[in-house]
C-alpha cells in the first residue's frame, strides 16, 4: 500500500460520512442550531483549540523526529487559526479528538491526522461558504486559505506514512486510525443533530 492507496481507501470506506460532514448541517451541529456569525466563529475556535491541544500533546510525546516536527507545526497552525478566528472557543467537545488522543504509535497518529484533515477540510469549506453568504469576504478568504493549509498538512502526513509504514500491519493500523477518526466525527454529528431534532440524512 502507498499513502495514495490509503487516502483512496478511507474516502471510499467513509464516502457517505464525509459527504454529509461536508453539508451545512455540520455548522448547525457545531453551534447547537445558532447559525449566526458569532456562534459560528466560537464553534470554529473550539475546533482549532481542540486541534492545538491534541497535536501539541503528540509533538511533546512523539519519538520520531519528523513526525514530532509535523505535529508541532500542526499545533502551531491551529493556534494561528485560533487567533485569526478572533473569538473565544465555544464549550464544545469533539468525539474525534477523544479518538485521536488515544493514539500512541507514530503510524496511528499519522493516519489519525489524515482522517482529521479529511474532516476539517469539509468544515473549512462550510465556514467559507457561510461567511461568503454573510457578505464577509475577508473572513471567507481566511477559512479558504485555512482549508488549503489543511490539505498541505494532509499531504505531509501522507508522505511521512510512506516513510514510516514498513509492512501491511503498519498500513492497516494507519488506515484504521483514519477511518476511526472520520467515523467518530460522523457519529458525533449524527447524534448531535438528532438531539437538536434535525434529520441528519439528506432529504432528496
Amino acid at each position: 500500500m502507498t499513502a495514495s492507496d490509503l487516502l483512496d481507501a478511507v474516502r471510499d470506506d467513509q464516502q457517505t460520512e464525509l459527504s454529509r460532514l461536508g453539508s451545512s448541517k455540520t455548522l448547525y451541529a457545531d453551534t447547537g442550531g445558532e447559525m449566526n456569525p458569532e456562534a459560528v466563529r466560537a464553534a470554529a475556535a473550539a475546533r482549532e483549540q481542540a486541534a492545538h491541544d491534541t497535536f501539541s500533546a503528540w509533538a511533546d510525546d512523539e519519538s520520531d523526529d519528523a513526525a514530532a516536527a509535523l505535529f508541532a507545526d500542526a499545533a502551531g497552525d491551529a493556534a494561528d487559526r485560533l487567533d485569526d478566528v478572533g473569538a473565544d472557543p465555544a464549550d464544545r467537545d469533539f468525539a474525534m479528538h477523544d479518538v485521536l488522543d488515544d493514539f500512541e504509535s507514530t503510524v496511528e497518529r499519522l493516519g489519525g491526522l489524515v482522517g482529521w484533515a479529511l474532516v476539517d477540510e469539509k468544515t473549512k469549506g462550510q465556514l467559507t461558504g457561510f461567511f461568503t453568504g454573510q457578505a464577509d469576504p475577508q473572513t471567507a478568504s481566511t477559512f479558504r486559505s485555512a482549508r488549503s493549509d489543511i490539505e498541505v498538512l494532509r499531504e505531509e502526513a501522507a508522505e511521512l506514512l510512506d516513510e514510516n509504514c514498513e509492512n501491511d500491519d503498519d498500513w492497516d493500523a494507519a488506515e484504521a486510525a483514519a477511518v476511526d477518526v472520520v467515523a467518530a466525527a460522523y457519529d458525533d454529528y449524527f447524534e448531535t443533530l438528532e438531539d437538536l431534532g434535525v434529520n441528519p440524512k439528506p432529504v432528496c
